[in-house]
């Protein structure tokens, strides 16, 4: 039997991608081992979304993982005081602050630039779910180069196991979930684990184990 050379190119990659058991590219640490940053300022991340309060949730969520995993994190109270005092307080225009100025002001080793790309509830015919979608970038205060990035999401719903109520258990969870939702910000909890996904160490492809951290990288 002749194939044809997309033939075969299906057939080699399909081989590649069962034989790798679905692994994901390692990135390549290098300038991030270089660089050896101590100490990270989070900038207030990018909103895309329609949530208004998807950027105070996500800054708040992203702390914990970069702190856990070793660095010193600027607190982003003052951050947050310190932007707003000198006239800015749209996070688009921080994220086109000059390296040399936030440098200048803050002295922090490297800069972690967040853009959400996706915050809110999601609602279907039948349920809703809260979806969280991140994507970063850290760079080297000193030389602006970038050392690292990555993304992440999380979803409210990864660990449902379905409900075998029927039709009318399902509308009334759909009911349920709708009015704790309008009452609590329902996507904060999915937020928090959308961060430590894409920043916790532990996870492929996050940031390396930091100096203050007894596995640090460097």
């Amino acid at each position: 039997m002749k194939y044809s050379f997309l033939s075969k190119v299906v057939i080699f990659c399909s081989i590649i991608f069962v034989g790798s058991g679905c692994s994901t590219p390692k990135f390549d640490y290098s300038n991030y081992k270089q660089s050896k940053p101590r100490s990270i300022l989070i900038l207030p991340p990018i909103n895309e979304s329609v949530e208004v309060a998807g950027e105070t949730a996500v800054l708040s969520s992203l702390v914990r993982p970069v702190a856990e995993a070793g660095y010193y994190v600027m607190p982003t109270t003052l951050v947050s005081e310190t932007f707003k005092q000198n006239g800015y307080t749209q996070s688009a225009e921080i994220h086109k602050l000059p390296l040399n100025k936030l440098d200048e002001i803050f002295g922090a080793d490297a800069i972690l630039y967040v853009t959400i790309k996706q915050y809110g509830q999601k609602y279907f015919v039948v349920g809703s779910s809260a979806i969280v979608a991140l994507e970063a970038r850290l760079v080297d205060a000193k030389s602006g180069q970038e050392i690292w990035n990555g993304s992440a999401s999380a979803n409210s719903n990864e660990n449902n196991s379905g409900n075998s109520a029927g039709l009318v258990g399902l509308l009334v969870e759909a009911v349920v979930t709708q009015v704790i939702g309008d009452a609590f910000d329902a996507s904060y909890p999915t937020s928090k684990i959308a961060t430590a996904r894409m920043l916790s160490p532990q996870n492929v492809n996050a940031l390396l184990y930091g100096p203050r951290h007894p596995k640090s990288a460097f």
